[in-house]
């Protein structure tokens, strides 16, 4: 495996999963409480033994390379191999352009992948979910003299139909390949993790197919070329939707989940930055839920994932929810069945998610906010007493005067005027309400429509975090 090269697709956008994936690649976007997507990626190559490790970004970078850096988490900061991030560039004779596809971000890259030693190359997605050692897979495909080995696993037909659905022979070589069906013929798709030989990489990139499920695939099958699959039992996930990440984040609260996170023989690394052990106050009361280091708890937390820095105050109940890094939620206010993105402040009484009206859809995103989870974009302050329904789109750095009134209904949206700048303020740590004893930094503030004063300040009280960048 030490001469297996691993190609990370990294430049996601995720639109399907609405506002997380608006500042940040959606293999950057956390989960897991204190983790990235793209960590559990990372981890399988580290653990089946690979450290050379090419990663593709494109749409929005900044935070998958701060976290990623030189790979020290993952022991990939090397002078030979390693980990390296790439991004499309203008090079002479060529116009420049955004990757038009998966195959087409490796064909543009193609000159690093050949000074690699060995013949193998793994194409990997980087936003998904999943432990698998690519030791036994690469095997296979060695085994078969294969030009491309495929990983393909059942899913459910609801699912088929965003995938690439296929069949295998009785010696696992594909016969048939379906892209993303509306009628699919079976229920075994492909994974999206490829392992390729160096020799029909050359052979197979070209401009004019710029996707490997679309064109490349189908092109090899249809030629006849050697392309294999391989069975995976394991657990993947594919959190591409709002629904699906909810729900792949809560599982993990189950008494024996699909995903082990505490399997100390395929640990998954991540860059995590030195805080306090999260404490759990004399009024505090938690019930089946990831508590993340740094965090504060004085009032309920139920059924939930809380990212490192969470402050649940005294009264306060958050449930059925997902918290990230650095949210604040005041005393008496409430949290249920939500997506909070990092550095939120949730004013004392506050209502996020009222109401029983689950199938009312978001008006802007129908498609995207459909299942009664409302999200709650970065760095958004939600005002004192104010109360929202299901399926709620909460934009980024929302403040009190972006609330038309105190009850915002089910499907609405919530968002800074765009001729408004979204102020460069810290993480907004704290609303109206009292300090109640915690040091504060010196705060600004402002008065909303319904007279509610709103104070901002870093949640950490000091240097604004690695962990807390998009």
């Amino acid at each position: 495996m030490k001469r297996t090269l691993a190609v990370i697709l990294a430049g996601g956008e995720g639109e399907r999963l609405s506002i997380l994936s608006s500042l940040r690649a959606k293999p950057a976007v956390p989960f897991g409480g204190k983790y990235r997507i793209i960590d559990f990626t990372l981890s399988n190559c580290v653990n089946s033994d690979i450290d050379n490790v090419v990663v593709l970004t494109q749409y929005n970078p900044r935070s998958l390379n701060d976290h990623i850096g030189m790979g020290r988490p993952w022991d990939l900061d090397r002078n030979y191999g390693g980990v390296r991030m790439l991004q499309p560039y203008i090079a002479r004779g060529r116009v420049a352009e955004w990757y038009r596809g998966t195959a087409d971000a490796v064909l543009q890259n193609l000159n690093v992948i050949e000074q690699a030693p060995g013949d193998a190359v793994l194409v990997l997605a980087g936003d998904h979910i999943y432990k698998m050692d690519y030791q036994p897979f690469v095997a296979a495909h060695r085994r078969h003299r294969a030009d491309v080995t495929i990983a393909v696993r059942r899913v459910p037909l609801a699912d088929a139909t965003r995938m690439g659905i296929l069949a295998l022979d009785e010696n696992d070589r594909i016969v048939e390949w379906q892209e993303k069906p509306r009628q699919p013929k079976s229920d075994l798709a492909s994974m999206g993790v490829y392992v390729f030989s160096k020799r029909a990489l050359h052979q197979w990139l070209a401009e004019s197919r710029p996707d490997f499920g679309h064109n490349v695939i189908p092109a090899m099958i249809e030629a006849g070329a050697r392309v294999y699959g391989y069975r995976f039992d394991g657990y993947w996930q594919d959190v591409g939707t709002v629904q699906s990440y909810w729900e792949a984040n809560l599982a993990l609260l189950a008494d024996t989940p699909e995903l082990d996170l505490y399997d100390r023989e395929w640990i998954i690394h991540t860059r995590s930055e030195e805080r306090a052990p999260a404490k759990i106050g004399a009024t505090a009361q938690v019930h089946r839920s990831l508590i993340s280091h740094g965090c504060v708890i004085n009032g309920s937390v139920v059924n939930s994932v809380l990212s490192p820095g969470v402050v649940v105050d005294v009264g306060a109940v958050v449930r059925d929810s997902i918290v990230l890094f650095d949210c604040v939620i005041r005393p008496g206010a409430v949290v249920d069945r939500a997506i909070l993105d990092k550095e939120v402040a949730v004013g004392p009484g506050a209502m996020i998610g009222e109401g029983t009206d689950y199938d009312v859809p978001n008006r802007r995103e129908p498609g995207r906010l459909n299942t009664g989870i409302t999200v709650v974009g970065k760095q958004a302050v939600v005002p004192r007493g104010v109360r929202i329904g299901r399926n709620v789109l909460i934009g980024e750095g929302a403040r009190a005067a972006d609330f038309p009134t105190r009850v915002i209904r089910s499907g609405s949206t919530v968002e800074r005027p765009r001729e408004r700048p979204l102020r460069a303020t810290m993480a907004a740590a704290q609303a109206a309400g009292p300090d109640d004893g915690r040091d504060s930094a010196a705060a600004s503030s402002e008065l909303g429509p319904v007279g509610i004063e709103v104070s901002t300040r870093p949640a950490t009280g000091g240097r604004r975090s690695s962990e807390a960048k998009d």
